[in-house]
């Protein structure tokens, strides 16, 4: 059990959350917001009028709303704001929300109750993790409709997946022994204000990313023994006169990936100069991809405990102040650089592919199939890869440059930050489909250079590979290994991380 302090995230903890570790708040933490809360009270007796304790919201914030219809109002706020549509969010990601909205509750300024933060542990102490639609935020004020749903399955609406059986959230929240929850002053607009929703998508996607990434540097090193290329470019020299960190780290990766290869060692001395862009060009175009995702990264890190509900309780002084932390700004463009880094990736991975099956460019069978004609080889398989790099570079375009009025013009600027969140993931997965598709090419062309091997760490790789894809001898049903490959790049099981 993770012990969380929200005021020390930091990217190895998020991870470690996202697979699933349990955690549950510090001490530290609670009686923070047991002040905060405390705070509330005070400000709701002294009757003054404070942006949503006790007014309406957005257009209608100067509708003062009497103290016996406070809970009212929090209770039709929820309900009014469960809106969403589209296909659920998937269970992990749910669960990342919940935990991200219990880092930024736990800093002490949002004033909701303990009960608040308990039933919230609940949810996950339990497995029971909300049906949350995923369309309907535009990432400001805050995730509103997806978070909305969030607690109002805490209240009884909606319906709840307790470790894999999806029912009624009134059942749900009776099998696991909790009653539903009636909302104090602010505490709902606490809840729905933020961007835990976008922040949980984007850090899925990043961390899909991460696996993606270093399943194709080791697929690019494979598949540069598999067409005899060069391994000068990726001398360090070269590197270091860029600059470039992610460069550097990646040309150092890819050098120890190949370094004591026989087969390199076979053809040190030939007479090809240069090699494709797409083998040569790896640390400066993977370096370049490797730099966005750390960037995105540290934004996603400081975010991800951030208070970005409206208004700020701030107790030592019994004040609340309206800002506005809810615009995802900065998770919107963490998201874009993820999408737009991961659809490169996925790019570079299917042009040596191409490459590779090529005999003209790589020298080995046409299509990596030594009975050509009555049989395909890699011929189709290549072509899904194009699909897919395809599909990423529509998907690729910022969301983040986007914003629609809402709200009768009060939010006249929003971020997009869910949308942009939402298509990194699927640009995720799908340059996971790509890199699949050149591992079993790079295996495919390793194996025509037999009896000669690769290097000690691209075998491994090698044999990861055919654990799922066998030597191709002629044609046979692809569609099945081809999403297991893909499915072990996602789970992080063909390349570690550093």
């Amino acid at each position: 059990m993770l012990t969380l302090d929200p005021t020390a995230t930091d990217l190895a903890t998020l991870r470690s959350l996202w697979s699933g570790t349990p955690a549950r708040l510090d001490a530290a933490s609670m009686a923070r917001v047991a002040e905060s809360a405390a705070a509330v009270q005070r400000i709701v007796a002294g009757g003054e009028t404070v942006y949503g304790i006790n007014t309406g919201f957005g257009l209608l914030a100067n509708e003062r709303i009497p103290a016996d219809r406070l809970a009212e109002l929090q209770r039709n706020l929820i309900l009014s704001h469960s809106c969403g549509l589209g296909e659920p969010l998937p269970r992990h990601v749910v669960r990342l929300m919940i935990l991200l909205k219990l880092l930024g509750l736990g800093r002490g300024f949002s004033g909701v109750r303990p009960q608040v933060i308990d039933a919230l542990q609940a949810l996950l102490d339990h497995d029971a993790m909300p049906r949350i639609p995923a369309q309907g935020s535009v990432g400001a004020s805050g995730d509103l409709a997806p978070l909305a749903h969030l607690v109002a399955a805490l209240m009884g609406y909606g319906r709840i997946d307790v470790a894999g059986s999806e029912l009624p959230a009134a059942d749900a929240l009776a099998r696991i022994g909790l009653e539903p929850l009636t909302l104090g002053p602010k505490e709902g607009l606490a809840l729905i204000n933020g961007t835990q929703a976008s922040t949980a998508i984007a850090l899925d996607a990043l961390f899909l990313g991460e696996r993606v990434f270093w399943a194709a540097v080791e697929a690019g090193a494979l598949s540069v023994d598999a067409l005899k290329g060069s391994v000068k470019p990726f001398d360090p020299r070269i590197s270091e006169l860029r600059g470039q960190p992610g460069q550097i780290r990646v040309a150092a990766a890819i050098r120890a990936l190949l370094e004591g290869s026989p087969i390199v060692a076979s053809h040190h001395r030939c007479g090809r100069v240069q090699d494709p862009y797409s083998f040569r060009c790896q640390p400066q175009v993977m370096g370049a991809a490797l730099d966005l995702l750390d960037q995105a990264a540290a934004t996603l890190t400081r975010e991800a405990a951030a208070v970005t509900d409206n208004p700020l309780v701030f107790a030592d002084e019994d004040s609340a102040v309206s800002g506005g932390n809810f615009h995802a700004q900065p998770v919107a463009f963490a998201a874009d650089m993820i999408a737009m880094a991961l659809c490169e990736v996925g790019s570079l991975s299917e042009r040596r592919t191409s490459v590779l099956v090529d005999p003209k460019m790589s020298g080995l069978p046409a299509f990596l199939t030594s009975d050509g004609g009555v049989n395909s080889g890699l011929m189709i398989p290549q072509v899904t890869a194009a699909a897919l790099v395809s599909e990423n570079k529509s998907l690729a375009f910022p969301a983040s440059v986007d914003s629609i009025p809402t709200s009768a013009g009060q939010e006249d600027h929003v971020s997009m930050a869910p949308i942009a969140a939402r298509k990194a993931a699927t640009i995720a997965r799908n340059a996971a489909g790509v890199v699949a598709v050149e591992l079993i090419a790079a295996a495919q062309g390793v194996d025509y250079h037999a009896p000669l091997k690769t290097s000690e760490p691209l075998q491994a790789l090698h044999a990861r590979v055919r654990a799922i894809s066998p030597h191709l001898e002629t044609d046979r049903y692809w569609a099945d290994e081809m999403a297991a490959l893909q499915a072990a790049v996602l789970a992080g099981d063909i390349a570690a991380l550093p």
